[in-house]
């Protein structure tokens, strides 16, 4: 168990310390790579022998890989509010979207990490997908205009922080592999094409897949549609990898390699129905690597659990920069980075609440250990789809065929589920079999369900006031 109460106290003990209490000589330039809806699916150094990933197989050869980092929404702006705070987006506002008619905005008093990091002295930039407001809250000493398609363009883009005097934190986000707009193909079964083009972005080589030759994860069906996007998945997915080469190339230029530390991650699962937006594990189990150079962890493996939200207080761990566990729903991962696994990183939680404004469809989910319970608060509703999502010819080709399953999981259950859902991830990993009804997981759900609440009083939950209506969070009606 990892109780939240703990929490405070394991950042205070924390403190600035570099792991085992060393001070750095100087602080480390940092660079937060986050891709967008990238699943673990789709990378060499996490066991796809066909995905072309030289670079991040390279980052995970010289640093350290998580097999069990998990982002807290399977949204994207969602997710990425709690990458940059450390905290859940239902205490800080950010409930869904920021873009067009969603208008979902962090609280303009929650402080973030771009603006903690320029405060110790960091130069902060930030080029990409940015998809976080206001910009007041969120606010990078430089943001860097480029075609977020073009990664090898937007390392380039980069050099001018990359060749600074200052220490550097730059939060570089590709668009890649988000659909690509647009989202509805004509005719209904051409694929999506993932932001790819017929020629070449500038400085890319173009790297295809022939779509038999794709592995197709089980929570999607094994249809040509499907093969033929995954194909177009894989390939926007290359052209990341040669992005960060090429940064790592940039980085080498300036002699930067050796004080440059690399996190690189996404927001959220693969695109595609099942996985993102959703808080079944394709949606929020997440490709994790950290690359510190002035370690000796080279090609470890940490089997830990640890969330996005957990990022914010890491990095400013990593930065030498003091923290106050009270600012934070998570906390440094920074003391375990080169162990194994630890017992103390055993817990992880979710919260989704919408994706697009028209999405509601709060979850909650408690994972311990290899049992995870999800509650699925507007469980009588229909589920949602995102609209590309459900434009997608590969949710298409089941649903104009009338088909009765989507991969491993019946189209029915896809769409109507129960208020809990419980799971033995280690004797069930496709989330299949729900025990929560079954009497020999009773005690274990009970347990389970106390443990949510305990999360959602600790993180100041709104939805909490749904068990019994006897919640402190509870409006009064009256303006103070």
């Amino acid at each position: 168990m990892r109780p939240l109460a703990c929490i405070a106290l394991a950042l205070l003990m924390t403190t600035t310390a570099f792991a085992m209490g060393k001070t750095p000589v100087k602080q480390p330039n940092i660079i937060l790579f986050v891709t967008d809806d990238h699943g673990l699916d789709a990378l060499g150094c996490y066991g796809n022998p066909i995905i072309k990933t030289p670079n991040m197989d390279q980052l995970a050869a010289d640093g350290v890989r998580f097999t069990r980092a998990y982002c807290t929404s399977a949204s994207c702006a969602a997710s990425r509010s709690v990458i940059l705070t450390g905290q859940f987006g239902h205490a800080t506002g950010s409930y869904g979207h920021v873009h067009d008619y969603h208008h979902f905005s962090t609280f303009d008093n929650v402080k973030s990490l771009p603006v903690m990091l320029s405060a110790a002295g960091y130069h902060t930039a930030q080029i990409g997908k940015y998809h976080v407001a206001p910009e007041s809250v969120y606010k990078f000493d430089v943001r860097y205009k480029c075609d977020p398609r073009s990664t090898i363009e937007m390392a380039e883009t980069c050099k001018p922080v990359i060749e600074g005097d200052k220490p550097f934190f730059l939060y570089f986000c590709p668009d890649d592999p988000h659909r690509g707009h647009p989202f509805t193909p004509d005719p209904w079964d051409a694929p999506n094409s993932f932001g790819n083009k017929t020629e070449a972005y500038p400085g890319e080589v173009i790297t295809t897949y022939d779509p038999k030759d794709v592995i197709v994860p089980s929570f999607l069906p094994d249809t040509k549609e499907c093969r033929e996007e995954m194909a177009q998945y894989y390939q926007s997915v290359s052209r990341i990898d040669q992005g960060l080469g090429k940064l790592q190339e940039l980085l080498k230029d300036a002699g930067k390699t050796d004080n440059t530390i690399i996190i690189y991650i996404s927001d959220n699962g693969i695109a595609f129905p099942g996985a993102k937006t959703t808080v079944y594990e394709p949606g929020i189990k997440l490709p994790c690597i950290v690359k510190d150079p002035r370690s000796n962890f080279k090609g470890q493996v940490n089997e830990s659990m640890v969330s996005w939200v957990d990022l914010t207080p890491t990095i400013l761990d990593f930065a030498g920069v003091a923290i106050d566990g009270s600012d934070f729903h998570g906390r440094s991962f920074l003391p375990i980075l080169g162990k194994k696994d630890s017992k103390d990183w055993n817990s992880v939680y979710a919260a989704h609440n919408f994706h697009e404004l028209t999405m509601y469809y709060p979850m909650r989910v408690v994972r311990t250990g290899n049992m995870k319970l999800i509650w699925n608060i507007a469980y009588g509703l229909k589920y949602p789809f995102a609209s590309d999502l459900w434009a997608a010819s590969t949710w298409q080709s089941v649903y104009r065929n009338q088909g009765e399953y989507f991969g491993h999981r019946k189209v029915q259950d896809y769409l109507y589920r129960a208020e809990f859902e419980l799971y033995d991830l280690d004797k069930d990993p496709e989330e299949s079999e729900n025990l929560a009804d079954n009497q020999k997981y009773a005690e274990q759900l009970a347990e389970m369900k106390k443990e949510m609440q305990r999360f959602q009083t600790d993180t100041n939950d709104p939805w909490q006031i749904i068990w019994g209506n006897k919640s402190k969070m509870q409006g009064t009606g009256v303006n103070l």
